[in-house]
Order: structure tokens, then sequence, then C-alpha cells
């Protein structure tokens, strides 16, 4: 059954005549004709019967117009609902974030959004930028803010594509005055000095797991300076990981954007690496391969590059 056939059984029997039900459906008579006959056909049985009094419903035609009237009103209300959704007047988007990301972001973001669109209810998962991609996979996410390695940012995955929005360097935090410091060379309008990390070869490093993004391009970072530091510690929050650098045990790598957020009140030295390390990660909108985005997401990730963007993101 198919709407149009729906609503040309209603239609008849609302009428009881099928002149009348073409004349109302902008049909010519033997049209309408011919389809009645063609879905009494494929069902089998007589949906109407001829009186003097014009048609009217066989039992299995009373049933049909009554499931008819059912699903036609299902569809209307389906297509209300749609443009509701569609005008942002109802609605859900499922947003996946880092834990990191989440602690400064929505704070931001949320506020604008609701205000926006007060009627859309927002859903937050919080894991780590692995996780993320699978729950992408998975569809338990319409998208994901999260960070990418360097290599990763213009790569085309199998199944997300990404859209950067913006880098965020990575800095070296040591112990205050700590020894290799007194290397460091400081450019006019640069908040940090550079220090050259092959110095740090042989200095005990502090850094998260191998899982999360972080550790990955601190790792890649290393590799690329060709020292092979030893690791004495790892840890999933790399604030643990600032902390403990600030007592000396260790040396650590923290994102910028984390120390403007989180500057902190204890003792520690931060420094830039050389550019050619890539000692960054960029901050990305992640989305599923030819999957469907909703205006109210569009809105909410165009906010979103708004704030945290180089430029303005067009889904």
């Amino acid at each position: 059954m198919t709407e149009r056939e729906l609503i040309y059984v209603k239609t008849i029997a609302d009428e009881r005549s099928i002149s009348r039900a073409a004349k109302k459906l902008f049909m010519t008579q033997p049209s309408l004709s011919s389809c009645v006959q063609k879905i009494e056909a494929s069902l089998g049985t007589r949906l109407f019967q001829r009186t003097t009094t014009g048609l009217v419903l066989t039992f299995a035609g009373e049933r049909y117009y009554q499931i008819a009237k059912d699903i036609l009103k299902i569809y209307s209300d389906f297509e209300i609902e749609v443009s509701d959704i569609n005008n942002l007047k109802k609605g859900r988007i499922t947003v996946g974030i880092t834990v990191y990301l989440a602690t400064y972001i929505l704070p931001v973001i949320l506020p604008e959004f609701k205000q926006l669109c007060p009627n859309i209810e927002v859903s937050i998962v919080e894991k780590n930028s692995t996780e993320l991609e699978k729950s992408l996979t998975t569809g338990e996410i319409d998208f994901a803010l999260m960070h990418a390695l360097p290599f990763e940012e213009n790569c085309l995955q199998a199944s997300t594509t990404l859209y950067p929005l913006s880098r965020d360097p990575l800095v070296l935090a040591t112990k205050k005055d700590h020894p290799l410091g007194r290397h460091a060379a400081q450019s006019p309008g640069v908040v940090f000095p550079h220090i050259d990390l092959s110095l740090f070869a042989n200095e005990p490093f502090i850094l998260v797991n191998k899982e999360q993004k972080i550790r990955q391009v601190a790792d890649l970072v290393l590799h690329k300076a060709q020292i092979s530091p030893p690791v004495i510690l790892t840890t999933k929050s790399f604030e643990t990981t600032r902390r403990l650098a600030c007592t000396g045990i260790g040396t650590t790598f923290v994102p910028l954007q984390y120390l403007n957020i989180f500057p902190g009140s204890y003792p520690c030295d931060y420094y830039f690496v050389d550019d050619s390390l890539n000692a960054w990660w960029t901050l990305c909108v992640a989305v599923q391969k030819n999957a469907y985005v909703s205006k109210a997401a569009k809105l909410f990730l165009r906010i979103v590059s708004e704030k945290y963007g180089d430029q303005l993101l067009e889904l």
C-alpha cells in the first residue's frame, strides 16, 4: 500500500463516488477507477460495492479505510515533526567530545546554542579521541569534537571525514629553573622561549597513556627529534603529568591551549620546540563519511567554528 493508494481509497469512501473523488483528486474518473481495480486485484478482494445511494465499503474495505486513516495520520504527523526538526523547533543531537575539550568548549558553546534552539535536546558523550572514532562508526554519536595527529588532519579516513578547525602547539614542561633551561632562546613577542629538544635525550619523561592522542603526538615528536628518553611514568591525565613535572621528577608535553585555560599556580617552566618537529595537534570536527548531518548539528558546529576555528565551517 502506497500513500497515494491510501489517499485514493479514503477519498472515494469519504465522497461515496468515484467521479466526485476524481474531481477532488484532480484526476479523470477512468484513471481513478483503473487504480482502484488494480488495488483490489492486488488484495484479491473488493473494497467497494455499488448501491442506489452510492459506493459503500465492503468489510475488507472498512478495514482498509480505517488503516488508511491511521497511516495517513502518521504520515501527516511525521511531516509536521520533520518540519519542526528542520525549523529547529525540536530534535536531538548527540555530541562526542573528549573530556579535555568538554571542559572549556561546552561552557562557551552550549549557552549560545540553547538560546538559539531551546527545544533541541543535547546529549554529551565524553571519551578519548580513539574511542570517539569508534562511536562515530557505530552511530552512537552524530559528530565528534576531537584532536587529530599532524598527518591525520588532511587525511581521508576509511569511514570518517575530518574538518580541521585550528592547531594547538604542544609545549615542553619542566620544573622551575631546570638546568637545561639556560640553553633556551627567547624570541620577541613569543610567550615561551624555544629550546633544543635533543638536549633532553637522557632526561626522564612523564607521559599519558599510549592510546591517547597527545601521547601519540609526543611519541612522533620524540621520534622526529631522534631521541628515546626514558619514560618513568604514564598516567591518563596531562594535568597530572604537568604537576609531576613541576616537582622535578620528569619532563612532559602540555597543550598550549590547556595552559591558557588552566594556567595553574605551581612553579613550572615551559618551552616551545623546533617547528620542524611538528609538535602540535589539530582540533577537528569528525563526522561519519556520507552521513546525514542535521540542521541542528550544523548550527552547533558553526558556533564551534566561529569560536575556535581559523575559518568558518560549512558542512
